[in-house]
């Protein structure tokens, strides 16, 4: 084997990782989240700042509320005002956080949460009466005096474990307040105008803060985006109810000279078009959050409940519930894609309650993982019909599967690994590589060249599901391409894996021209009415 310098291997790493589309990682993961959409985190993103000027930041999104209808009115989508939404970071390597920012939420009617009242019926019989609508008029920047309803928020920084870290107030510098305000989500253009009306409306709730220890501000803003994924939901989850392989002689060609039935990359794919999500995103100086370990830094998000919820039986927009008892985790999100294929669905809420800390209780389902053996039964008897070959089994035979070891628990070194490697699943990103601008950006990440992109973080433009499965499958198995020479990553052999290099894909394409290039990143939401 040849030696690897850091620079080949993350090169190498990468270069195993070609893909063709993104899938949204966490809509409706697990048995439990699933009764707690205001908990369900969807995708968790963390990467350096491209925006212009923005070089010495690193900016967290987590995104809330999966699957979003844009009309879904009356109501629409507020966070759950007793849960603690976290974001966390890892900056030493084990598995324990060393900072992290929480954010809480605050439900508010006009009038002591009576809400607009209108006059109603003749003078001799007329009745005060609350509307049923979260607005009774037009909504625009500088003017929200027809809001119906309004959120707030605080954002607290954690130094050391959450539970017994010293937690700090973090203040908005514009008015010096420990409070934050919310948009609205987008009801529809005739409360707000336009798209570019509801975008002006929504900048006013990016703030300012001031993070201690830092010299520099930090950005924050919570509000509704446009779901950034895309994904071929429907079909992944009856059963790979398609030809998971290019059917193309190269993605969207559209000349059907791939594998024979494969799927074509085509926007129409795409199951998350209209969806909405809500995101919390802070952009924070990377000095603030490296510590003093290698500058690759692990996180993970988090939503959390008090123990215990008693049902008020006179329910009041004040006081539906009441709750109490210690906070307890019910939700967790780090790498994309790991309580959904890899997680065995009697382990999925353990997982959505677990600390990275302890991720050897999940050991057995990265190295002995089920998810190929599932495709092998679905696929080995058409494969072989089709091709005229025998293969005994798709699924790679290489166990324990160190491959996967390194892709979910310990990272890459030269790429992603933290300077103590303790195996646990979290998002791992290196800050001393320079973001790649908007427009360079490969959407296959470093195995486009792009050393700023996954599996190095995650930024919302980057393809992560064909590099899941491609790697299930056995990719790292095989003789890397690098600068024209072959190079074995020694982790496995060919021989391990039967179709390791296949170009595993769901046809939904996605690139960074989809995704905005400044802070908060994502894409304006979608009108629930035009």
């Amino acid at each position: 084997m040849k030696a690897l310098t850091p620079s080949i291997l993350a090169v190498v790493v990468c270069s195993t990782l070609v893909s063709t589309s993104s899938e949204a990682s966490s809509h409706r993961e697990a048995p439990n989240i699933s009764r707690f959409p205001t908990l369900d985190s969807t995708d968790f993103y963390v990467f350096n700042s491209y925006e212009a000027g923005r070089d010495d930041y690193v900016t967290f999104i987590a995104n809330y509320i999966p699957l979003q209808d844009a009309y879904g009115g009356p109501n629409y989508f507020a966070m759950d005002p007793d849960a603690t939404y976290s974001i966390h970071i890892d900056n030493d390597g084990d598995a324990v956080e060393d900072i992290t920012f929480a954010f809480n939420f605050t439900s508010m009617l006009p009038n002591d949460n009576q809400g607009v009242q209108l006059t109603v019926g003749p003078e001799d019989n007329q009745r005060t009466v609350s509307v049923p609508l979260k607005n009774v008029g037009g909504v625009a920047a500088g003017d929200d005096s027809a809001a119906n309803f309004s959120e707030s928020y605080t954002l607290s920084m954690i130094s050391g474990p959450q539970r017994t870290g010293t937690s700090t107030a973090l203040s908005n510098t514009t008015t010096s307040s420990t409070t934050f305000n919310k948009p609205l989500d987008y009801i529809g253009d005739k409360t707000f105008g336009s798209m570019a009306d509801y975008q002006t409306y929504a900048d006013q709730f990016v703030y300012q803060v001031s993070v201690p220890g830092c010299d520099s501000m930090a950005k924050v803003f919570v509000g509704q985006r446009k779901d950034p994924f895309v994904v071929n939901l429907g079909k992944t989850f009856d059963l790979v109810n398609y030809v998971p392989v290019e059917g193309d002689s190269a993605p969207g060609a559209g000349d059907g000279e791939g594998f024979p039935g494969g799927i074509t990359q085509s926007a129409m794919n795409d199951d998350l078009a209209d969806k909405n999500v809500t995101a919390l995103s802070i952009e924070v100086p990377k000095a603030c959050v490296t510590g003093e370990g290698n500058g690759v830094i692990g996180s993970w998000t988090t939503a959390s409940l008090p123990q215990a919820r008693i049902l008020n039986p006179d329910a009041t927009f004040a006081k539906p519930e009441t709750n109490g008892g210690a906070m307890t985790q019910v939700s967790r999100l780090g790498s994309p894609l790991v309580n959904e294929l890899v997680i065995g669905i009697g382990d999925k809420d353990k997982f959505s309650t677990s600390h990275p800390s302890a991720d050897g209780q999940f050991a057995d389902y990265v190295t002995h993982p089920s998810l190929p053996e599932l495709l092998n039964i679905l696929f080995k008897d058409a494969v072989n019909t089709t091709l005229g070959t025998d293969i005994e089994t798709l699924a790679p035979t290489n166990f324990p599967r160190m491959d996967l070891v390194t892709a979910f628990l310990t990272g890459f070194p030269g790429v992603n690994q933290q300077a103590t490697i303790t195996a646990s699943e979290m998002l791992r990103l290196n800050t001393g590589i320079p973001a790649t601008p908007a427009e360079s950006q490969s959407a296959f990440g470093v195995a486009g060249d792009d050393l700023a992109g996954f599996p190095n973080g995650r930024r919302p433009g980057d393809d992560v599901v064909d590099i899941a499965l491609r790697v299930v499958m056995g990719r790292l198995c095989y003789p890397i391409p690098v600068a024209g020479e072959d190079t074995d990553l020694g982790l496995c052999t060919p021989e391990d894996a039967s179709v390791g290099n296949v170009p595993f894909t769901d046809g939904a394409p996605v690139d960074a021209s989809m995704i905005d290039s400044s802070f908060p990143y994502l894409k304006t939401p979608l009108a629930g009415s035009e």
